[in-house]
């Protein structure tokens, strides 16, 4: 009898139920997603909110691809970067991702049945953390997140991945209609439309740029060019996508009262550590928030004190290990550009001394200086020449008629930049206080010699420009006391040192207490207020709610305290503040104020 055959039938049944079987897993497999949207962190922080403004993509360290998520908790915030996922109700899901740092952790919440987390307590080099968990029978949508902890430190994270079934996120949805132009000034243009159903927020764009989001109907496009056409088109955002966008519409802007800035009607300012590292780390360009409206680059410096000579020279690898390539800087100018922003060079600071002492050097700073913005395509120029860049010759007393060839040279060079490129040009200044306000008292060596002679030595400067000059931001820090137009000192640490300051600029007063001999007040739209970011970033911080009593008086004319201003400025330009990295390291408080103040 054969028995062969029937046995290999049973065998070849078996095969084939377990090969179902491995089809039948393999299909559930192939059903399962990673839903975790930009989990390597190389879009930037896209589809990741971070608590306090915490969190930055970085480029390294990382575990793989070219970025990771750095969050750095401060005070009683632990850094949380959460996004929140589509998901099928009763279903399976495993959360992983690599982590670097003390006490980091890595969880999913609103499951609808048991919110799940896991952590590490060391990790000096990358260490993968897994959880899994089951949504409940309503569940479609979970939160996923990783936070560190308390007064920690950075965490680091990357490659985050939720796997399992992708839940049903619909359709698009439809294009906005009604897209009309409101109100219109020399920098903005307001925006709205009808709602669309389903629509989760909104895409404005400008000249087919996205600029920004709203998520009402209704938006203002700010950081235009006075008297300029722009075309506007918005778009309608939810879960699944966005859709096609609106019908365009055309708005000019108005011309305005000063020159064609292109910035907002309030204005933040702020200082970019672009050529060195310092306690505050290295902040790459296109990870400054759209809050910054003109971005100073920091420092342009020369060769030599009498040269003429600017070098710009970004910060080395081994000096800012996370610094971008000279083609992701260029191509963080172009979208900060398109955005709307402007990106300055900044010239000085408290290491570059720059006399221009003959022609020569005047016309070598030209032409220098012109190289890096063309190099660069850069928006303009911020001089902030400190120490003993400026000095006034002995026989020069008349800051309207200056013959100090230090200053003669200096002012020649900023008309020769201003008449190469335009109206659009963007100049800025900013001085101490030393070579402002303190001309209220003193100026020069004085009439009969002994004084400091860089007393007010920016004020000839500053009345050469005045027509060209798009923003004075005066340093209200690292100064003495200064006697205001109340003729009495004020000390930095609060709001009068700074409504006293800015007044005497609004107000115009005598140079050297000379009657006949005024300093003019420049227009509202020309100052910012320049304060330090933090304590860790000069002497003079104050906390915001001394920032927001000296905006309050000089726009308002409330919480003025002793000082009495000589007028009411409600159109300040805004404020500056070394510096955007200091800001950054103290949890962007100074930012925050600024956007809680302006919106």
């Amino acid at each position: 009898m054969d028995r062969t055959r029937p046995v290999l039938a049973v065998f070849a049944a078996a095969a084939l139920a377990v090969s179902g079987i491995t089809a039948l897993s393999s299909a559930a497999r192939a059903a399962d997603a990673d839903l975790a949207k930009n989990g390597g962190f190389e879009a930037g922080l896209d589809s990741w909110t971070c608590s306090a403004n915490s969190g930055t993509a970085v480029k390294s360290p990382v575990h793989g691809g070219s970025s990771a998520l750095q969050a750095t908790p401060a005070g009683n915030d632990y850094a949380q970067c959460a996004q929140t996922v589509t998901v099928q109700p009763n279903s399976q899901y495993s959360l992983a991702g690599y982590v670097r740092g003390s006490y980091v952790y890595l969880g999913a919440s609103g499951t609808g049945t048991t919110d799940v987390s896991t952590w590490t307590q060391s990790a000096p080099d990358w260490q993968q953390l897994t959880t899994s968990f089951r949504t409940g029978p309503s569940t479609t949508k979970v939160t996923i997140y990783t936070h560190g902890w308390y007064a920690t430190g950075a965490y680091y994270a990357d490659d985050i991945s939720l796997t399992g079934p992708a839940g049903t996120v619909g359709q698009p949805p439809a294009t906005p209609t009604g897209l009309t132009a409101g109100a219109v000034t020399s920098s903005s243009v307001a925006l709205s439309w009808s709602a669309v159903s389903g629509a989760t927020s909104y895409a404005i764009y400008r000249d087919g740029v996205k600029v920004q989001t709203a998520s009402g109907t209704s938006a203002t496009v700010s950081g235009l060019s006075a008297a300029t056409s722009y075309s506007f088109q918005v778009t309608a955002v939810n879960d699944a996508g966005e859709s096609a966008k609106s019908t365009a519409v055309t708005a000019k802007t108005s011309t305005g009262s000063g020159p064609s800035t292109g910035l907002p009607t309030h204005a933040l300012v702020g200082y970019l550590h672009a050529s060195f590292a310092n306690g505050s780390g290295y902040t790459r360009l296109a990870d400054v928030p759209d809050s910054w409206d003109v971005i100073d680059l920091a420092f342009g410096e020369p060769t030599s004190a009498t040269s003429g000579d600017i070098r710009f020279n970004r910060c080395p690898v081994s000096e800012c290990a996370n610094v971008e390539s000279d083609a992701d800087f260029k191509a963080a100018i172009k979208a900060k550009q398109a955005a709307g922003k402007k990106v300055l060079i900044s010239i000085g600071g408290a290491n570059g001394q720059v006399q221009l002492t003959t022609t020569a050097a005047r016309d070598t700073f030209v032409s220098s200086v012109s190289n890096i913005i063309d190099t660069y395509g850069l928006d303009g120029l911020d001089v902030d020449f400190e120490g003993h860049s400026l000095s006034l010759d002995a026989s020069d007393t008349n800051f309207k008629s200056p013959t100090t060839p230090v200053v003669v040279n200096l002012i020649s060079a900023l008309k020769t930049l201003k008449a190469k490129y335009g109206s659009k040009f963007v100049l800025s200044m900013a001085p101490e206080t030393f070579f402002v306000q303190m001309g209220y008292q003193f100026y020069g060596t004085g009439k009969f010699g002994g004084q400091d002679p860089r007393c007010g030595a920016y004020l000839p400067v500053i009345y050469a420009l005045r027509d060209d000059l798009t923003l004075l931001h005066v340093q209200d820090y690292n100064s003495g006391p200064i006697m205001g137009l109340d003729n009495q000192y004020h000390t930095m640490g609060g709001a009068d040192f700074h409504i006293a300051m800015t007044d005497m600029l609004l107000t115009g007063f005598p140079v050297a207490g000379d009657t006949t001999n005024m300093f003019p007040a420049l227009r509202p739209d020309q100052i910012a207020i320049g304060m330090p970011a933090s304590v860790n970033a000069g002497n003079g911080y104050v906390a915001p709610a001394e920032v927001t009593k000296t905006l309050d008086c000089l726009t308002k004319k409330v919480s003025c305290g002793s000082y009495a201003t000589h007028g009411t400025w409600p159109t300040l330009r805004g404020l500056m503040t070394w510096s955007i990295n200091w800001d950054r390291y103290s949890n962007w408080e100074f930012q925050k104020t600024f956007d809680g103040y302006f919106g």
